[in-house]
């Protein structure tokens, strides 16, 4: 595409006209069905790998990303390798990500404390009921790597994985004919990823899903990656537990006229130069207003150097939808449920509360979604493509699991007995009543253990 002459026009919607929803829909609609040939591909790669290991891991690596190596084991960066990759960071730069990994901490300890404790009580009759969180042994974090590198990604997947006290943090990331970005292997380093490993596709999720001779079996895998790592990590969930299946990046901005343009105009840019499916979308009240972002849009674009992205992005699946009211606003982000929206607005806490459903929500005019991405804080890893309606940010508590806890007095097990009986012969599961009826008074005395 030529950039000479590029433009961006997101479709133009007004939410009064009779043919609002059809055409609002039709913008929406992303289908994630994977495309068959790649479907058969990864399920293709799963099972050799599988079979194979190490043998089809190294061939798979060799052919796709051009790395020669003599074994897997030379795939692997150690961590002298990590820790000279943040010296060699310039000052910086080393600090403003130091800066970052200690906010992302600082917020998922927060979380924890919060939701990620062990609690117990007990009834008057002395019966312990609660609940023992405990985090999992391993797990496996995916690092994109081939069109850009993404060290925030290892920040935002490794932090809380260490925060919740995973003991093993297995780092995988393709380098393309060995390219190894220093700034990621800093971010590993500085986020205490336990190993990693120059793998990636679906080769490097049947690795961590099954296990080969070097590279570790994990508990679960978490990170973004291609249509082949997405169809890998579908394909594996049940054998280790996934994150979530990622669609295409996409930021609703909710204004009411009073930041300035430009502004807006680049938070729809931060989305729409991530590639060409990305979604980027205004809903706002005041058409003067909707018309100053198309000109800034239009005065911008030639500025940015993935400006053939962003302008694909917004001709494709951008939208500047004028509605009646905020409140009217509010009700169709709840519809979208948006992994990132801005409430750029003077009063942003009014509105928070009517907005139920999105992955992260950045208040007030100063509150760029990239802030998010990198060093706010909160975990920039979002449920995309409305599944914000049912699903929640990668946080501390994905990385732990929880066991309930229960301790029955002898107080306690006549009424609970008596319930459980009556309910397990109501279902005909005799074992399950007389199981509960032994231990009804009176009882046998209970036996000294040899």
């Amino acid at each position: 595409m030529e950039s000479m002459g590029l433009q961006a026009k997101p479709l133009q919607l007004n939410t009064a006209d009779a043919g609002f929803e059809a055409a609002f829909a039709a913008r929406l609609h992303w289908s994630a069905d994977t495309d068959a040939a790649i479907e058969q591909r990864v399920a293709d790669i799963l099972a050799d790998v599988q079979q194979r290991g190490d043998a089809a891991v190294l061939e798979y690596t060799q052919r796709f990303d051009g790395l020669q190596a003599a074994d897997v084991k030379a795939l692997e960066i150690t961590q002298a390798e990590l820790q000279a990759a943040l010296g060699s960071l310039p000052a910086v730069q080393r600090e403003a990500l130091q800066a970052a990994a200690s906010r992302v901490r600082q917020y998922h300890e927060a979380q924890k404390k919060a939701s990620g404790e062990s609690w117990s009580y007990r009834d008057e009759d002395g019966t312990l009921l609660g609940q023992k969180v405990t985090p999992l042994d391993r797990v496996g974090i995916y690092v994109p790597g081939g069109k850009a590198a993404y060290p925030s990604s290892v920040l935002m997947n490794a932090l809380p994985a260490h925060v919740a006290g995973v003991q093993e943090i297995i780092m995988v990331v393709p380098t393309p004919q060995g390219v190894r970005n220093p700034l990621v292997l800093a971010a590993a380093c500085v986020a205490g990823v336990s190993r990693a490993f120059t793998v990636g596709g679906a080769q490097a999720v049947a690795a961590l899903a099954y296990g080969t001779a070097t590279i570790p079996k994990v508990d679960k895998i978490t990170g973004p990656g291609n249509a082949y790592v997405a169809s890998a990590k579908k394909r594996v969930f049940g054998t280790v537990g996934i994150d979530m299946i990622a669609g295409p990046s996409e930021i609703l901005v909710l204004a009411d006229g009073s930041t300035p343009a430009e502004w807006v105009a680049m938070d729809l840019f931060s989305q729409a130069e991530h590639d060409e499916l990305a979604q980027s979308i205004l809903l706002c009240p005041d058409a003067a207003y909707i018309a100053e972002v198309q000109a800034a849009i239009d005065r911008l674009l030639p500025e940015m150097p993935r400006r053939d992205i962003i302008a694909k992005s917004l001709n494709d699946r951008g939208a500047l939808i004028l509605t009646r009211n905020m409140e009217e606003a509010c009700a169709i982000s709840n519809r979208i449920a948006p992994e990132h929206l801005e409430v750029s607005s003077r009063d942003p806490h009014r509105w928070e509360p009517l907005l139920r459903h999105a992955g992260a929500i950045f208040l007030g005019a100063f509150t760029s979604e990239s802030l998010g991405d990198y060093c706010a804080g909160p975990n920039h890893v979002l449920p995309t493509s409305g599944t914000a309606r049912f699903s929640s940010p990668l946080g501390v508590y994905d990385f732990q699991k929880r066991s309930s806890l229960i301790e029955v007095s002898e107080a306690g097990a006549q009424p609970l007995g008596r319930i459980a009986a009556e309910l397990a012969y109501g279902e005909g599961l005799q074992a399950h009543a007389r199981a509960a009826e032994l231990r009804l008074n009176p009882v046998p005395p209970m036996r000294d253990p040899k």
